[in-house]
């Protein structure tokens, strides 16, 4: 099966077993938005309490907030957003299709990566365990060439991209034979750039209405109240606010499924510092964070980090926390060293001093900031595709099942009378009710147990509890484990310390210290 296929399965998976739907479905959906189902909501929410609690939780110097999606004009004016928040867009003439520039020549270079990734694994099949990987890279004439030619567009693009040199970048895409994957031809039409802020009116009446933005990143609801959070929480630096919300991008090349949206949710914290510390922090946090994303156990080879090749207008650091996808390794979060920018400009546009009066340094002065910015639903996609797992059992049977961590899993247990009678479903409501107050369980008694296993395996339920005859006589249960599918016999009264130890998110924090 292909990496193609196993996405599609996936994004099929995610429909049947309602952790994603297309939004407005029934008037046939809207492009690049949907709606997270009953298990979606579950897991997004897990994410999203791992992730707070990492931050706020862990941290004595880490406070939260939550700012309104809609802010003042002049907000956007001073982040530069008005101005520069833009893609670079290309259309193939005969296709009709519109794709970002940037992202069609950094696909190009991914398929050199993939070519030399290829080169090495032929050699290594070749020479066995005599293969010396380090030495062939650095030797073969094949390998040589297409790094070579990989660097050198490499070089051009970061250049393009710095200098915003739009036709360069389709100078690019032409000598490097660049095909719209639709049409497969190379009839491209000029690149433009296009602003991606969604505007609305505010006002009684259209004539009076002011035009104000969707917010397009949940970072200025931060920098805005960073004096109110400051002085109300008499915060020291170093100290970070976090932030958990909407934010609305008009992607016109929205793709691979809920990678790119157009209605998204982010992951924000600002971390605010003295100027001249900002490295060292920035250093730190890219440690923290990747920390924070090899600690579910999806394997440390899977991730990398990615510097940026251009640098946004505010940042003097910039780099992505990379996840091996099925369609490549995307980033997932960004960390970056934003300087004083945001603070200094809202200062200027605002006519507010926003400064940090340092009791030790007897000086006031504009922070600097160091971001960590994850989306949520990347990180929701990532998760599902790390998980989703297609097996083929020693009795032949095959089964698709969801290695989902069990603390961020939808449903903790499924509890299961075998028959529908004889007071077994009566002792298993019973189970459901010592369990339900502290954990999400759920209740089956429909077709057989094994099929009641396999749908719990699907979305990802770390425990199948199975009441059967001698429940009533003992007070046991069977407990089943999703991954190992072994099965074990326990009392009742020791089955909530079971749940509790094998769902908490505390052994997940304490790989992070």
């Amino acid at each position: 099966m292909t990496q193609e296929e196993l996405f599609k399965k996936l994004i099929a998976h995610c429909k049947e077993y309602g952790f994603i739907f297309p939004s407005s479905e029934i008037y046939d959906g809207l492009g690049a938005v949907y709606d997270y189902g009953q298990n979606g909501v579950e897991l997004k929410n897990n994410i999203k309490r791992y992730w707070w609690d990492s931050m706020v939780k862990l941290h004595e110097n880490i406070v939260g907030i939550d700012a309104a999606i809609f802010m003042h004009p002049r907000t956007w004016e001073a982040s530069g957003h008005v101005a520069a928040f833009n893609d670079p867009l290309i259309d193939n003439k005969d296709s009709k299709k519109r794709y970002r520039a940037d992202v069609l020549i950094e696909d190009y270079l991914a398929k050199l990566d993939e070519k030399i990734e290829k080169e090495v694994e032929k050699a290594r099949k070749r020479f066995g365990e005599a293969f010396d990987e380090e030495q062939y890279r650095a030797t073969s004439p094949r390998v040589k060439e297409i790094s070579e030619k990989r660097d050198a567009v490499h070089a051009r693009f970061a250049e393009a991209l710095n200098n915003n040199d739009l036709a360069e970048l389709k100078q690019i895409i032409l000598d490097c034979e660049v095909v719209c994957p639709i049409s497969g031809t190379r009839n491209w039409t000029d690149v433009r750039q296009f602003n991606l802020m969604f505007s609305t009116q505010m006002g009684s009446t259209a004539e009076g209405a002011n035009t104000i933005y969707l917010r397009p990143e949940t970072a200025q609801g931060i920098f805005v109240n960073y004096l109110n959070v400051q002085k109300t929480g008499r915060m020291k630096l170093p100290f970070g606010i976090a932030q958990i919300g909407k934010a609305f991008r008009n992607e016109i090349v929205a793709r691979q499924f809920i990678f790119r949206m157009r209605e998204f949710e982010q992951m924000e914290m600002q971390f605010f510092v003295q100027p001249g510390t900002e490295m060292q922090w920035w250093n730190e946090w890219k440690n923290t964070r990747m920390a924070w994303h090899r600690a579910l156990g999806f394997g440390d080879e899977n991730y990398r980090f990615h510097d940026h090749d251009k640098l946004a207008h505010y940042a003097n650091a910039a780099t992505d926390i990379e996840y091996n996808f099925p369609f490549g390794f995307k980033d997932v979060e960004g960390i970056h060293s934003r300087t004083d920018f945001d603070l200094g400009r809202h200062q200027e546009y605002s006519g507010k001093k926003i400064q940090y009066f340092d009791p030790e340094r007897g000086e006031n002065y504009v922070p600097y900031v160091v971001e960590t910015s994850i989306g949520v639903d990347r990180m929701f996609l990532q998760i599902m595709s790390a998980a989703y797992c297609e097996e083929k059992l020693e009795n032949g049977e095959e089964r698709v099942v969801l290695r989902i961590p069990a603390c961020l899993a939808p449903t903790k247990v499924a509890v299961m009378p075998l028959v529908k009678k004889d007071g077994l479903p009566e002792k298993a409501r019973e189970i459901i009710d010592s369990l339900k107050f502290d954990f999400n369980v759920a209740y089956d008694e429909k077709d057989s147990i094994g099929k009641r296993y396999r749908r719990q395996d699907a979305v990802g339920t770390p425990f199948c509890v199975t009441v059967d005859h001698q429940t009533l006589e003992d007070n046991t249960v069977t407990v089943r484990h999703r991954d190992s599918m072994q099965q074990e016999r326990i009392a009742i009264a020791d089955l909530y310390a079971m749940v509790e130890r094998e769902t908490s998110f505390r052994e997940l924090y304490k790989k992070l210290k």
